[in-house]
């Protein structure tokens, strides 16, 4: 059974192992790795990290770096904020051209995460809203192309478009790319 003092000490020394493999010097200095040091995990065999995961004390003094921590935390924030509006497009219908461009998504990714979903999801040409609601997203796009000052739109933006007006994601992606293309030449 491994205890967490043997698990971080063998996690370490497994990093420290690989430093020295790809022979990045600088990083085992940093850890305060000497010669003697380096000599005895040069002799490390993979049965001596299992060992190492069972004992219940540690060589390693462990300290937090906030410069680095805070905006790890925060790219892992936005990162997931991406995939849970990602899987929110998806269950939402959006197309697999919206996902490619706003998230480069590739075809077997989008068609995996789709298999999960129910089967009711369109496919193909989307039915266009009627002329009321389509002037409504119009003049919505307009509006958030007009505030950006440009024509590349956010996931989110086209999120709110379809929570706002009860538009599907493939019609207003299709008629967005319409109208960006017809606005753009």
């Amino acid at each position: 059974m491994d205890s967490k003092e043997g698990a971080l000490t063998s996690a370490v020394l497994m990093y420290a192992i690989r430093c020295l493999e790809e022979g990045d010097m600088r990083a085992l200095q940093r850890m305060q790795f000497g010669e003697k040091e380096v000599r005895a995990l040069r002799a490390l065999h993979l049965p001596d990290l299992c060992r190492l995961a069972n004992m219940k004390a540690h060589c390693l003094s462990v300290a937090l770096n906030r410069q680095v921590f805070w905006p790890m935390i925060q790219a892992l924030e936005r990162e997931r904020k991406n995939e849970d509006l990602l899987v929110t497009l998806i269950e939402k219908d959006a197309p697999f051209e919206m996902l490619r461009d706003l998230f480069g998504v590739a075809n077997r990714e989008y068609s995996s995460r789709r298999r999960h979903l129910p089967a009711s999801l369109g496919q193909g040409r989307p039915q266009l809203p009627e002329r009321d609601i389509e002037d409504a997203l119009y003049a919505m796009w307009r509006e958030i192309v007009d505030s950006k000052n440009t024509f590349e739109l956010a996931a989110s933006d086209y999120l709110r478009m379809h929570e706002e007006l009860d538009v599907s994601l493939r019609a207003i992606w299709h008629l967005v790319s319409r109208w960006t293309q017809a606005e753009s030449r």
